[in-house]
């Protein structure tokens, strides 16, 4: 099993766990300098077809939360009717800078086409409140794992190991009920209690580093717009790197992926502590750069472009 891991501090910084080891080689933002990254190919498979986002809620979620993260899921969809009602910058947009990554790689000509598919609610808290890495991957297995992304979301009051220490949400990969056969996660938990100042920047004023004021949630939930750019962080991860030796930048035991490797970039001019020029609803205030089903707004991270060696945002 390999994970790669959404840390601390503005949210786009990956370490990896696996089975053999743990790494926690992470950056604080203050120490990145502005060089471009430089993502490379080892030649493993990327994820590709058509795959399915199973949602696995543990804990107590009200229908308006889940239907936050399921409409971000639902923009994603090529197959989705009400794609044609989305403006521009979409979320559908923001996603397919992912398939320059399928186009540069002659193993991978078929790209990723994402739909949403169950949706599995644990509000009994079944393994309880505390919960460890291998409980994650055990709820992660409740789902279909066959052409299936499984994603275990835990709600405020759950403690996850490595949460608010080190990890804001994981994405790896588990042997499957099939002999031989793996299934990729993901794992995001909501922040709003343990520590929003850590995992939901920019929407909440940061516990160190530059003192700029939050921005305004665009769904006017700390907590749930907080796990939408984790969690857009690591599909981009899981489909450019499901298995570990996909597309990423470093060491295999602290890689940075499509996402990771632009931290703390959501539009043009951003910098540290500041997280760039974003569209304003006039109405409400919320920042955001990405319109999604349902009359959506969303804030998504910067994704990195294999073809200009670059990181690009939606604004």
């Amino acid at each position: 099993m390999a994970s790669s891991y959404v840390s601390l501090l503005f949210l786009q910084l990956v370490l990896v766990f696996s089975i053999l080891h743990v790494s926690s080689a992470g950056r604080r933002l203050t120490e990145l300098v502005q060089e471009q990254p430089m993502i490379q190919y080892h030649k493993g498979p990327l994820l590709s077809g058509q795959v399915s986002i199973n949602l696995i809620w543990y804990g107590k979620f009200n229908p308006t939360q889940r239907a936050i993260i399921s409409d971000f899921i639902s923009s994603l969809s090529t197959t989705s009717s009400p794609l044609k009602t989305q403006p521009e910058p979409s979320v559908l947009s923001w996603w397919k800078t992912t398939d320059k990554y399928y186009q540069l790689s002659s193993k991978n000509p078929s790209s990723l086409s994402i739909n949403l598919g169950q949706q599995l609610l644990d509000e009994d808290y079944s393994l309880g409140k505390s919960l460890t890495s291998d409980q994650l991957v055990q709820l992660a297995a409740t789902g279909d794992q066959k052409n299936s992304i499984n994603v275990v979301l835990t709600a405020s009051d759950v403690a996850v190991d490595g949460f608010c220490q080190s990890r804001c949400g994981t994405h790896g990969s588990s042997v499957g009920n099939q002999m031989n056969n793996k299934f990729p996660y993901i794992w995001v938990g909501n922040s709003e209690i343990q520590c929003p100042g850590q995992c939901a920047w920019p929407f909440h004023q940061p516990i160190y580093g530059p003192q700029n004021p939050p921005l305004v949630a665009p769904n006017n939930d700390v907590g749930l717009d907080g796990m939408v750019i984790n969690l857009g962080s690591l599909l981009a991860g899981t489909a450019t790197n499901p298995f570990g030796n996909g597309y990423y930048q470093g060491s295999a035991e602290a890689p940075l992926e499509a996402a990771s490797a632009c931290p703390g970039m959501y539009g043009k001019g951003a910098y540290p502590g500041y997280a760039g020029e974003l569209l304003v609803d006039p109405t409400t205030g919320a920042s955001y750069n990405a319109y999604g089903m349902n009359d959506r707004k969303y804030l998504l991270p910067a994704l990195y472009d294999p073809t200009t060696s670059s990181c690009s945002t939606s604004v």
